[in-house]
Protein backbone atom coordinates (compact mmCIF):
# COMPACT_ATOMS: atom_id res chain seq x y z
CA UNK A 1 0.00 0.00 0.00
CA UNK A 2 1.37 3.39 -0.91
CA UNK A 3 1.58 5.72 2.05
CA UNK A 4 1.14 8.89 0.01
CA UNK A 5 -2.10 10.49 -1.00
CA UNK A 6 -3.51 9.80 -4.47
CA UNK A 7 -6.65 10.96 -6.21
CA UNK A 8 -8.16 7.51 -5.81
CA UNK A 9 -7.38 7.53 -2.10
CA UNK A 10 -5.10 4.91 -0.58
CA UNK A 11 -5.14 5.94 3.07
CA UNK A 12 -7.74 4.60 5.52
CA UNK A 13 -10.58 6.78 6.74
CA UNK A 14 -8.67 7.49 9.97
CA UNK A 15 -5.03 7.54 8.88
CA UNK A 16 -3.95 8.85 12.29
CA UNK A 17 -4.86 5.44 13.77
CA UNK A 18 -3.84 3.25 10.84
CA UNK A 19 -0.82 1.83 12.65
CA UNK A 20 -0.10 0.75 16.22
CA UNK A 21 2.41 3.60 16.47
CA UNK A 22 -0.25 6.07 15.42
CA UNK A 23 -2.72 4.72 17.98
CA UNK A 24 -0.08 4.94 20.70
CA UNK A 25 0.70 8.55 19.76
CA UNK A 26 -2.96 9.51 20.05
CA UNK A 27 -3.37 7.68 23.37
CA UNK A 28 -0.16 9.15 24.76
CA UNK A 29 -1.26 12.62 23.80
CA UNK A 30 -4.60 12.21 25.61
CA UNK A 31 -2.60 11.33 28.74
CA UNK A 32 -0.46 14.42 28.20
CA UNK A 33 -3.57 16.59 27.95
CA UNK A 34 -4.77 15.09 31.24
CA UNK A 35 -1.62 16.39 32.91
CA UNK A 36 -2.11 19.79 31.28
CA UNK A 37 -5.64 19.94 32.67
CA UNK A 38 -4.31 19.41 36.19
CA UNK A 39 -1.73 22.16 35.66
CA UNK A 40 -4.24 24.67 34.35
CA UNK A 41 -6.69 23.67 37.09
CA UNK A 42 -4.06 24.64 39.67
CA UNK A 43 -3.51 28.01 37.99
CA UNK A 44 -7.27 28.65 37.88
CA UNK A 45 -7.61 27.81 41.57
CA UNK A 46 -4.73 30.14 42.43
CA UNK A 47 -6.25 32.97 40.42
CA UNK A 48 -9.68 32.56 42.00
CA UNK A 49 -8.11 32.61 45.46
CA UNK A 50 -6.10 35.78 44.75
CA UNK A 51 -8.28 37.77 42.37
CA UNK A 52 -9.57 40.06 45.13
CA UNK A 53 -6.14 40.66 46.66
CA UNK A 54 -5.58 44.15 45.24
CA UNK A 55 -3.91 46.45 47.76
CA UNK A 56 -2.55 48.56 44.89
CA UNK A 57 -3.37 49.06 41.22
CA UNK A 58 -6.63 48.88 39.23
CA UNK A 59 -9.37 46.34 39.93
CA UNK A 60 -10.54 43.83 37.28
CA UNK A 61 -13.72 45.83 36.76
CA UNK A 62 -11.70 48.99 36.05
CA UNK A 63 -9.06 47.21 33.98
CA UNK A 64 -10.64 44.72 31.61
CA UNK A 65 -11.93 45.82 28.21
CA UNK A 66 -14.28 43.14 26.99
CA UNK A 67 -14.33 44.39 23.40
CA UNK A 68 -10.67 43.44 22.87
CA UNK A 69 -11.08 40.16 24.70
CA UNK A 70 -14.23 39.35 22.74
CA UNK A 71 -12.37 39.80 19.46
CA UNK A 72 -9.54 37.58 20.72
CA UNK A 73 -12.09 34.95 21.73
CA UNK A 74 -13.80 35.08 18.35
CA UNK A 75 -10.47 34.69 16.54
CA UNK A 76 -9.36 31.74 18.67
CA UNK A 77 -12.69 29.92 18.42
CA UNK A 78 -12.67 30.44 14.65
CA UNK A 79 -9.20 28.90 14.54
CA UNK A 80 -10.61 25.83 16.27
CA UNK A 81 -13.14 25.52 13.45
CA UNK A 82 -10.45 25.82 10.78
CA UNK A 83 -8.45 23.06 12.48
CA UNK A 84 -11.56 20.87 12.24
CA UNK A 85 -11.72 21.62 8.51
CA UNK A 86 -8.06 20.60 8.26
CA UNK A 87 -8.68 17.18 9.82
CA UNK A 88 -11.76 16.70 7.64
CA UNK A 89 -9.57 17.36 4.60
CA UNK A 90 -7.00 14.88 5.94
CA UNK A 91 -9.67 12.17 6.18
CA UNK A 92 -10.49 12.85 2.52
CA UNK A 93 -6.80 12.50 1.58
CA UNK A 94 -6.84 16.15 0.53
CA UNK A 95 -3.31 17.36 1.29
CA UNK A 96 -3.83 20.83 -0.16
CA UNK A 97 -6.97 21.33 1.88
CA UNK A 98 -5.24 20.06 5.02
CA UNK A 99 -2.30 22.43 4.65
CA UNK A 100 -4.52 25.37 3.64
CA UNK A 101 -6.74 25.14 6.71
CA UNK A 102 -3.75 24.61 8.99
CA UNK A 103 -2.17 27.76 7.53
CA UNK A 104 -5.38 29.68 8.29
CA UNK A 105 -5.28 28.27 11.82
CA UNK A 106 -1.73 29.56 12.25
CA UNK A 107 -2.66 33.04 10.98
CA UNK A 108 -5.61 33.21 13.38
CA UNK A 109 -3.38 32.06 16.22
CA UNK A 110 -0.93 34.84 15.42
CA UNK A 111 -3.82 37.32 15.40
CA UNK A 112 -4.86 36.14 18.85
CA UNK A 113 -1.31 36.52 20.17
CA UNK A 114 -1.10 40.01 18.70
CA UNK A 115 -4.24 41.07 20.56
CA UNK A 116 -2.96 39.53 23.78
CA UNK A 117 0.36 41.39 23.53
CA UNK A 118 -1.56 44.62 22.90
CA UNK A 119 -3.82 43.89 25.88
CA UNK A 120 -0.86 43.31 28.21
CA UNK A 121 0.83 46.48 26.93
CA UNK A 122 -2.26 48.52 27.74
CA UNK A 123 -2.58 46.97 31.20
CA UNK A 124 1.03 47.72 32.13
CA UNK A 125 0.56 51.37 31.14
CA UNK A 126 -2.50 51.49 33.41
CA UNK A 127 -0.41 50.39 36.40
CA UNK A 128 -1.18 46.68 36.22
CA UNK A 129 2.30 45.15 36.28
CA UNK A 130 3.29 41.59 37.08
CA UNK A 131 4.25 42.45 40.67
CA UNK A 132 1.63 45.13 41.33
CA UNK A 133 -0.52 42.81 43.46
CA UNK A 134 -1.32 39.17 44.09
CA UNK A 135 -4.17 39.58 41.62
CA UNK A 136 -1.91 40.88 38.85
CA UNK A 137 0.67 38.14 39.42
CA UNK A 138 -1.94 35.38 39.25
CA UNK A 139 -3.58 37.02 36.22
CA UNK A 140 -0.40 37.29 34.16
CA UNK A 141 0.68 33.79 35.18
CA UNK A 142 -2.58 32.17 34.08
CA UNK A 143 -3.26 34.18 30.93
CA UNK A 144 0.41 34.35 29.95
CA UNK A 145 0.85 30.62 30.44
CA UNK A 146 -2.05 30.04 28.08
CA UNK A 147 -0.53 32.50 25.61
CA UNK A 148 2.70 30.51 25.74
CA UNK A 149 0.74 27.40 24.82
CA UNK A 150 -0.80 29.22 21.87
CA UNK A 151 2.64 30.34 20.69
CA UNK A 152 3.93 26.78 20.98
CA UNK A 153 0.92 25.52 19.00
CA UNK A 154 1.53 28.07 16.26
CA UNK A 155 5.17 26.98 15.97
CA UNK A 156 4.27 23.28 16.05
CA UNK A 157 1.61 23.54 13.35
CA UNK A 158 3.91 25.70 11.21
CA UNK A 159 6.60 23.00 11.34
CA UNK A 160 3.99 20.36 10.45
CA UNK A 161 2.89 22.43 7.45
CA UNK A 162 6.50 22.48 6.26
CA UNK A 163 6.79 18.73 6.77
CA UNK A 164 3.48 18.12 5.03
CA UNK A 165 4.60 20.20 2.06
CA UNK A 166 7.71 18.06 1.70
CA UNK A 167 6.40 14.59 2.56
CA UNK A 168 2.67 14.80 1.93
CA UNK A 169 0.13 12.84 3.93
CA UNK A 170 1.22 9.41 5.15
CA UNK A 171 0.37 7.08 8.02
CA UNK A 172 3.48 8.51 9.69
CA UNK A 173 2.60 12.20 9.35
CA UNK A 174 -1.17 11.85 9.86
CA UNK A 175 -0.97 11.19 13.64
CA UNK A 176 1.16 14.32 14.00
CA UNK A 177 -1.48 16.47 12.31
CA UNK A 178 -4.20 14.86 14.40
CA UNK A 179 -2.56 15.34 17.81
CA UNK A 180 -1.67 18.93 16.91
CA UNK A 181 -5.36 19.50 16.21
CA UNK A 182 -6.26 17.96 19.58
CA UNK A 183 -3.77 20.28 21.25
CA UNK A 184 -5.26 23.29 19.49
CA UNK A 185 -8.79 22.36 20.58
CA UNK A 186 -7.51 22.00 24.15
CA UNK A 187 -6.05 25.49 24.31
CA UNK A 188 -9.28 26.85 22.80
CA UNK A 189 -11.33 25.18 25.55
CA UNK A 190 -8.96 26.54 28.20
CA UNK A 191 -9.45 30.03 26.77
CA UNK A 192 -13.23 29.72 27.09
CA UNK A 193 -12.73 29.08 30.82
CA UNK A 194 -10.29 32.01 31.06
CA UNK A 195 -12.77 34.30 29.31
CA UNK A 196 -15.49 33.25 31.75
CA UNK A 197 -13.56 33.04 35.03
CA UNK A 198 -11.13 35.90 34.52
CA UNK A 199 -12.82 38.45 32.30
CA UNK A 200 -16.57 38.00 32.74
CA UNK A 201 -16.35 37.38 36.49
CA UNK A 202 -13.91 40.29 36.71
CA UNK A 203 -16.38 42.68 35.10
CA UNK A 204 -19.30 41.43 37.19
CA UNK A 205 -17.32 41.71 40.40
CA UNK A 206 -17.03 39.41 43.45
Amino acid sequence: MSTHTHDTGTLPLEPEKATLEGKNKVLGFWLFLGGEMVLFGTLFATYIALRNQIPDGPTPMELFKLSTVAWATFILLTSSLTSVFAIMAMHKNNVKGLLFWLAITVLLGLGFLGLEVYEFYEYVHEGHGFTTSAFSTSFYTLVGFHGGHVAFGVLWITLLIIQGTRKGLTVVTAPKFYVASLYWHFIDVVWVFIFTVVYLMGKVGP
